[in-house]
């Protein structure tokens, strides 16, 4: 077999042979549309198309809504006394609160008594 690379014809033909290989696998793995390239093209469209997902439910979502506002007279009537305080005539406002019940009330009453310990911070009434 070393006896087919003695004469520089077979060399060259050798070396060339080499030479294509090469740019083959660097084409194949590098090259526009390679391996690499491929690979980073699949995992944009997988990120693309959880994002399309989300947005799909989000459009049916909203479809929804807008069929129901459409359709439904109930819907309007919720979307106006959620969002824009709607209170038909007759009606009786019912605001519920949230604060615990271990707060310090903001308003004092002038006419009550003057207890010093719940009321630290006001000011002591002038001596005569």
């Amino acid at each position: 077999m070393l006896e087919v690379f003695k004469s520089t014809s077979s060399k060259v033909i050798f070396i060339i042979a080499l030479l294509i290989v090469i740019i083959l696998q660097y084409r194949y793995w590098f090259g526009d549309g390679g391996y690499f390239p491929h690979q980073a093209l699949l995992q944009q469209i997988q990120q693309q198309t959880e994002v399309n997902n989300e947005l799909k439910e989000r459009n049916r979502i909203l479809a929804a809504e807008v069929y129901d506002l459409k359709n439904g007279a109930e819907a309007i009537e919720e979307h106006a006394r959620l969002d824009l305080g709607l209170i038909k005539p007759h009606e009786t406002f019912v605001q519920m609160s949230t604060i615990s019940t271990h707060y310090k009330p903001i308003y004092i009453d002038p006419n009550a008594p003057v207890d010093d310990r719940t009321n630290e911070d006001e000011i002591p009434p002038e001596q005569p």
